[in-house]
């Protein structure tokens, strides 16, 4: 009878050392407050989660492995980047994590529009009316002091 040793078959979803130094190097994760996770899908491919500040921890982007293939997306799973360099996958994310959010600017920019309109719209004209009205009630005023 003849053994035939096989290689034990390595967990497909582990990343290995390198490709972890690989990301947080390029994504410089200690320095900008953001902290890491890994996991795996549910067909057991690895996935790298970069997540924000304590204590919600949101996942602001997730690099997975699909084969051969790098996919980061951001945390709301939309995609932004494939490819089967990590280091050009990592250095896009990187990018994808200093990004303005210009949701927040739009709301910031309409909440002050809303303000200005308002106070053009409804204290200035009281600004104005508050004269006449005082020349108005004047008199009745008077009658009490």
């Amino acid at each position: 009878m003849n053994v035939i040793a096989f290689q034990p078959k390595s967990l497909q979803g582990a990343w290995s050392e390198a490709e972890l130094c690989t990301l947080a190097e390029t994504l410089k994760l200690g320095r900008h407050g953001h902290d890491w996770d890994t996991g795996m899908t549910e067909h057991g491919d690895a996935q790298f989660y970069v997540l924000g500040p304590q204590p919600e921890q949101a996942c602001d982007v997730c690099v997975s492995r699909i084969g051969g293939r790098y996919i980061l997306e951001d945390g709301t799973g939309r995609l932004l980047f494939e490819h089967r360099s990590l280091p050009l996958v990592a250095a896009h994310a990187r990018t994808a994590l200093r990004r303005t959010r210009w949701w927040l600017v739009a709301r910031v920019v309409m909440v002050w529009c809303t303000i200005r309109h308002m106070l053009h719209d409804e204290i200035e004209p009281l600004m104005t009316e508050g004269e006449e009205l005082l020349v108005h009630f004047a008199p009745q005023l008077a009658a009490f002091v």
